[in-house]
């Protein structure tokens, strides 16, 4: 009797949990565009070009099919009068662990990251979680898509793995999909770190984080160890074996897939500069937080950068307090590609909705308002390779986009409505729920009175 009385107290416990879990989780993906929507009256901004004062927009099947002063509306169409609002593309993360972690300080909910110093045939696409309740708060800030990465254990990895696109909303991983692999990771040994213990001390293979000379000769010995297994597989060498580490690494050797290299410190990026160049292979640096130092040969060697973060202190204490803020500016005024992201922490996954207020930053420091506009919109996609898709507001384009009250620099601007490849977005978080029912709750009035 106490048996049967406990399993029916669990199996109500998780039918409880369930339904908690159902009601607190109500945004459910809407099916495709099924009508085309004409907007009117906003200002609409298509960063490719100068904003459209009273503009209109039509959108068909998930795709923009006209944008202008005026455009054809086919019979049939749904008009939106937007008048005095605003339409931007939607606001891309390039650099964040969305998807792949939900509680920082629960372990269980973090998928990041694999032990090993190399692992370049992880996906990341394939351990997002879409039922994670930070995709709502993050899109309703208009940050539609983001680039989600694979992290390092404990600072110890090199290779990562590969990175994905994603479109913020979908039943499944394969539903939110935009692009992937976008690019293989590799987190760049930083030589400051060591002190001369670090020197002496024979080689490791448990805390190779401190030994960064042996870990760029594994990076060497490992592209070598890959080029040679591409000769054979070309040759078709009788002793050539499948191997799926390789394999995936292959894309990076003929260039259809670039190499994300995580360095901040200027010797960092030289070095990474340096093997590009030998290795002959297209590069974008992340973080890149002594970028502005060195931006003439990132110039010269037209190689993008992805700030992250803008609001960060100095590298160096002699360094001036705003030298992270200016960084963009500098960037700027010496003609190099980049966007602007967060830190691409699992403690700042749950934060990824703040992106505009990173690039607000470092308009206050120099940087014009329209540049910081194309670094987390048209730049940023053109640097995932997806500006064919994303970015801005053109005909042909994905019908991703948000419309404001105002300003996405300003923290008092709300974002009132957003679609992802023409479907619109419920824009209710849990945080928006909570505060509807407790606002709710001192609405009615109290018994007894």
């Amino acid at each position: 009797e106490i048996r049967r009385k406990s399993r029916l107290l669990i199996g109500v416990s998780i039918f409880c949990g369930t339904l908690q879990h159902l009601v607190a989780h109500l945004n459910v993906p809407p099916p495709p565009q099924q009508q085309a929507i004409l907007l009117v009256g906003a200002t609409i901004h298509p960063v490719s070009r100068t904003p459209i004062t009273n503009g209109q927009i039509i959108f068909e099947g998930g795709r923009i099919t006209g944008i202008g002063k005026t455009v054809l509306r086919p019979v049939g169409t749904l008009k939106i009068d937007l008048n005095g609002k605003h339409i931007y593309p939607g606001l891309i993360a390039s650099n964040s662990v969305i998807g792949l972690t939900e509680i920082d300080q629960v372990r269980a909910t973090r998928d990041v990251a694999e032990p090993g110093p190399n692992n370049p045939n992880l996906r990341t696409e394939v351990a997002v979680n879409p039922d994670s309740e930070l995709f709502p708060a993050t899109r309703a800030n208009g940050v539609l898509v983001v680039h989600t990465i694979p992290g390092t254990e404990g600072g110890k990895g090199l290779i990562a793995g590969t990175s994905a696109v994603l479109r913020l909303e979908g039943w499944t991983y394969e539903d939110m999909v935009v692009k992937a692999p976008v690019g293989l990771h590799i987190y760049w040994p930083n030589h400051t770190k060591r002190g001369n213990w670090a020197r002496r001390a024979p080689y490791n293979p448990d805390e190779p984080e401190k030994h960064p000379e042996r870990m760029v000769k594994v990076l060497e010995e490992t592209f070598d160890t890959v080029r040679n297994y591409w000769n054979a597989k070309r040759v078709n060498a009788p002793d050539w074996v499948v191997d799926l580490k390789w394999e995936s690494m292959i894309p990076v050797l003929n260039k259809s897939l670039p190499v994300f290299i995580h360095a901040n410190e200027s010797a960092q990026i030289l070095e990474a500069l340096h093997w590009a160049g030998k290795e002959d292979i297209d590069i974008v640096i992340v973080g890149g937080r002594d970028a502005w130092r060195v931006a003439g040969l990132l110039k010269e060697r037209d190689v993008p950068v992805i700030l992250s973060p803008v609001q960060a202190l100095p590298l160096r204490r002699w360094e001036p307090a705003d030298t992270s803020l200016t960084n963009p500016a500098r960037l700027a005024e010496a003609g190099v590609l980049f966007a602007i992201a967060n830190s691409g922490t699992t403690f700042d996954a749950a934060m990824e909705r703040n992106l505009p207020y990173q690039a607000a930053a470092a308009v206050a420091h120099g940087l014009p308002a329209d540049e910081a506009l194309r670094a987390i919109t048209l730049n940023a996609a053109k640097i995932l390779r997806v500006d064919d898709r994303l970015g801005s507001l053109e005909i042909g384009k994905d019908a991703t986009f948000f419309i404001t009250d105002g300003d996405p620099f300003d923290v008092r601007t709300n974002v009132e409505m957003a679609f992802i490849d023409g479907r619109q977005i419920d824009l209710a978080t849990r945080q928006s729920r909570l505060y509807e029912k407790y606002r709710r709750k001192y609405e009615e009035p109290v018994a007894g009175e």
